[in-house]
């Protein structure tokens, strides 16, 4: 990684006697897009206002271009942008709105007019320029922020889930133009949302939040495929987290006895060693229970009996009681070719190299 652009340095935050916010080292490089996940209270805007100058923590230092700074002091402030979850708005034009930054900088104004302009025709919304702000969408008022934050060429552009109110057609496709604009200009940034598919879509590294502690920080595919403890993976979608021991070695497998059964996995551990078998629900394979199993690759497969089925957006979300209880996501028309209930036998497979194995017990960056 090139050097640090913005660090945090034992970074602590308290709301009265609870402990918001305690970042031990977190470095931002020049051009990255950090997203920040986490439930609710688990410090995201709290982290957020801290980069952005409009709370100063109790303990710890922000470091900029390797320097220590006073995140609350205005020459700091300039250099950053915030886009909120509401787009706040004055009441002016839109063209107005988007040149207070500019010309709160002194540019001149013929050149803070052109880039204003400029940076409202990239996000489409420059047909509307002469429009009083009170009357747009929510999506366009929130495209109008973005150009807003993007035309003082921050060096860091905050995003605090600035789709979060939004249509999905329309986050979507906001999503996607935001995404194609940070690499563009090489825009360094941190993006807080609760929607994983964001996280995984924009950022170039994903850091979980949990309880003001930063639980994992790795690329998005790492998060989400290997978490780092049991917490982070409840919260990152891995609904089979199944206690077990590891009792035998078959080659590079690991051989896990996990209730009445023996699982087999494509991961490392001691003998002997309680673990937990963890495995995201779209990687178990529903079948009927007296179907062939040579038709499929996968070194588990356990017969059991559907106790629910759930609907979760365009999927299903079956869960099936195997002597411990698996979960599988299928797509509608998996569910109607097997005419799934509750009650029904089936059989449940999942590859070796699909389950990701955890030390039981471990807490991540506690």
């Amino acid at each position: 990684m090139n050097e640090a652009l913005l660090s945090l340095r034992d970074v602590r935050v308290w709301y009265g006697a609870r402990l918001a916010l305690d970042i031990p080292a977190l470095d931002l490089a020049p051009g990255e897009v950090l997203a920040v996940i986490g439930p609710n209270g688990a410090g995201k805007s709290t982290l957020l206002h801290v980069v952005a100058g409009l709370r100063r923590p109790q303990a710890g230092q922000v470091l900029f271009h390797g320097e220590p700074v006073d995140p609350t002091h205005l020459a700091y402030r300039r250099q950053v942008a915030l886009v909120l979850q509401d787009a706040v708005l004055l009441d002016l034009s839109v063209l107005d709105n988007v040149l207070l930054g500019l010309r709160f900088r002194g540019l001149p104004a013929r050149e803070a007019r052109g880039r204003a302009l400029m940076w409202l025709r990239r996000l489409r919304v420059d047909h509307l320029a002469d429009r009083p702000a009170r009357t747009l969408s929510g999506g366009e008022a929130q495209r109008v922020s973005l150009a807003r934050a993007l035309a003082v060429e921050p060096e860091v552009l905050l995003l605090d889930e600035p789709f979060q109110n939004l249509d999905a057609p329309t986050r979507a496709a906001l999503l996607d133009e935001l995404g194609s604009l940070l690499r563009e200009t090489g825009t360094t940034a941190i993006f807080v949302t609760h929607e994983q598919t964001e996280a995984l879509q924009l950022g170039d590294r994903v850091a979980v939040l949990l309880e003001g502690r930063v639980r994992q920080l790795d690329t998005p595919e790492r998060v989400f495929s290997a978490p780092a403890d049991e917490e982070v993976a409840a919260f990152v979608g891995v609904e089979n987290i199944i206690p077990g021991r590891i009792v035998a070695f078959e080659g590079d497998l690991s051989v896990v006895q996990a209730g009445p059964h023996r699982l087999e996995v494509a991961a490392a551990g001691a003998f002997g060693e309680p673990v937990l078998v963890c495995l995201r629900p779209e990687d178990v394979t529903l079948a009927p229970a007296d179907a062939p199993w040579a038709a499929s690759s996968a070194r588990n497969r356990f017969r059991g009996r559907v106790v629910r089925v759930v609907p979760r957006g365009r999927l299903y979300h079956v869960t099936v009681d195997c002597g411990f209880h698996l979960v599988a996501a299928i797509t509608p028309r998996s569910l109607q070719e097997l005419g799934l209930a509750c009650g029904q036998e089936v059989a449940a497979t999942f590859k070796a190299t699909a389950v990701h194995l955890l030390p039981r017990g471990r807490r991540a960056g506690a």
